[in-house]
């Protein structure tokens, strides 16, 4: 089966082309080819999928195999595979996954292939129930949260996929791997929740590091940092454009006053093609 690895700011997926390669288990797959030494070391397995309802579909798979709705990282890579393996000719087109239809909009380098990808988000989830959780309200911006005797008051926001956003004085030193996965299944999240730590360094720059639902902790997360952003927005802390800093880059996330929609736009990168021989 052949496949290409890519990164989106150092959050790294095995993408494959379903319009020529069929795989039964994609869940499994993903556990396999996302092992360190034993596979091809990444966050998981993304499928390239033709859609009825857009132009492309994306499906994503974490490195434990549980499905995940929607990876901002991701659907740039996706995109930029899309045009730049000649599946479209378009500079802006869609990608449905999860069941919502995101528009790219792909900015060009000097040799016509895809340099950074604009995307839009779609609007925020604010009601506390949908996001989903236990809390009530829209939107939600205490709630409470406890792991190995700290606490939390969290910002709740979905971009797709639930996140629980938390500030602190400095993400280098929070309790990232130790709270993060207490707070990722607490009971208050019946689909678990992506947890974010995060710095304000000022009015229009945030740094953050993130538990991911299903994956660890990554160099990225695109959802999480339009989460970031909207959460920043909501409590006064930021502007409603902000550049985000992550441990593998930087994204620049707007929360569009006008439609109210996420734009995030940041660059996607080919790693390397392969061809896996494993059963």
């Amino acid at each position: 089966m052949r496949f290409t690895k890519m990164e989106g700011i150092g959050n790294d997926y095995v993408y494959v082309n379903g319009f020529e390669e069929h795989v039964e288990d994609p869940a499994a797959m993903a556990v396999k080819m996302s092992r360190q030494h034993f596979g091809c070391g990444a966050d998981g397995l993304i499928m390239i999928l033709p859609s009825e309802k857009a132009d492309f579909c994306m499906q994503m798979y974490n490195n434990d195999g549980s499905y995940s709705e929607m990876c901002g990282n991701g659907i740039r890579c996706v995109a930029k595979y899309c045009h730049d393996r000649g599946l479209t000719d378009k500079t802006e087109f869609t990608i449905e996954s999860g069941g919502q239809i995101k528009v790219m909009h792909l900015n060009l380098a000097p040799d016509g292939t895809t340099e950074s990808v604009r995307v839009d988000m779609g609007v925020p989830e604010l009601d506390g129930e949908k996001i989903p959780s236990t809390s009530a309200g829209c939107p939600v911006l205490h709630h409470p949260l406890t792991a190995n005797g700290n606490a939390y008051e969290a910002v709740l926001v979905n971009m797709g996929n639930p996140h629980a956003v938390v500030f602190v004085e400095d993400p280098d030193t929070a309790p990232v791997t130790t709270d993060g996965p207490v707070m990722e299944c607490d009971a208050s999240f019946p689909r678990k929740a992506n947890i974010e730590f995060v710095q304000i360094i000022d009015r229009t720059h945030a740094r953050m590091r993130v538990w991911e639902r299903g994956t660890g902790e990554t160099l990225a997360c695109g959802t999480g940092a339009c989460a970031v952003a909207v959460a920043c927005a909501l409590t006064g802390r930021c502007e409603r454009s902000c550049e985000v800093t992550l441990p593998g880059g930087k994204l620049q996330i707007e929360w569009n006053e006008q439609d109210n929609h996420v734009y995030m736009t940041g660059p996607a990168a080919f790693v390397y093609d392969g061809v896996w021989l494993q059963k």
